[in-house]
């Protein structure tokens, strides 16, 4: 990369497909440069997308569900010199079924990339923001942090952590220049629930909402710096404001019907 391009850099993990290639597409189309990274080679077809808007775009193929996988990422970043004025820590993944007979290898991979990652580059990248008393950073939560979840047990605490770090460090930071969003979406049209083993939910089989909508929204919300939003149709919005009053034991039930294998039929 060229490095005394003007336009700003920003990093977008889990960026080949989904909400996370939406978001690439939303930085792209507003003036921004791109380091993006996925586990696997589509990231490359993907980058193909953001050089049309106009991005000059680095790819990284890393796996950030290990610790070496964010250090590649991080040596990347670092190695193009340029300041990382937005990042979109959006890389995740997860297990659908009961947790009896869920794979427990999952689940831990599950927790090192929703979590661990989150958190290991986030430290790598918040101290330099701060140091120039600038920068943006959104993390994807979901709406399943508002809500304990029965059959995505990990997934849904998963995701309840990184609302509650996002939460924390936007306090943090409050006076650094630095701004934190946690975006909440809904279900959305993505491999997620394919990937999760959940086509026979209700969840997986219902309609969803469309990643285009839930990016530009992210977007929005991430530039104007506030600290978070439930993402999607009015009907997510409506149901994730509902949750936030509702107890857990309602708030469970309800996320029962929605996840329970075979439900998808009901």
């Amino acid at each position: 990369m060229n490095q005394t391009l003007t336009r700003p850099l920003a990093v977008v993990t889990g960026a080949s497909s989904g909400i996370g290639y939406e978001l690439a597409k939303q930085f792209a189309q507003n003036g921004f440069d791109l380091v993006v990274t996925a586990t696997g080679s589509s990231i490359n077809e993907a980058a193909g997308a953001f050089e049309e808007l106009g991005a000059v775009v680095e790819t990284v193929q890393a796996d950030l569900s290990t610790y070496n996988g964010v250090e590649t990422l991080i040596s990347q970043i670092q190695a193009i010199g340029r300041p990382v004025e937005a990042i979109a820590i959006n890389a995740g993944v997860g297990v659908g079924g009961k947790f009896t007979e869920t794979d427990l290898q999952e689940e831990l991979n599950l927790i090192n990339l929703n979590v661990v990652s989150s958190v290991h580059l986030a430290k790598r990248i918040v101290k330099d923001m701060v140091d120039r008393g600038k920068g943006k950073i959104l993390f994807t939560s979901s709406i399943a942090a508002l809500m304990p979840g029965p059959f995505e047990v990990v997934y849904s605490a998963s995701k309840a952590f990184i609302h509650s770090f996002s939460e924390g460090l936007r306090n943090e930071l409050k006076d650094t220049g630095v701004t934190v969003t946690a975006l909440m979406p809904g279900p959305t049209d993505t491999n997620f629930f394919h990937r999760a083993g959940m086509d026979d939910t209700k969840v997986g089989a219902d309609k969803k909402d469309d990643p285009a909508i839930v990016a530009k929204q992210a977007f929005e919300a991430l530039m104007a710096g506030k600290d978070d939003l439930v993402a999607g149709s009015l009907k997510t919005k409506v149901q994730g404001n509902i949750s936030k009053v509702l107890p857990d034991t309602v708030n469970a039930e309800q996320h029962r019907q929605l996840t329970e294998p075979g439900s998808a039929n009901n």
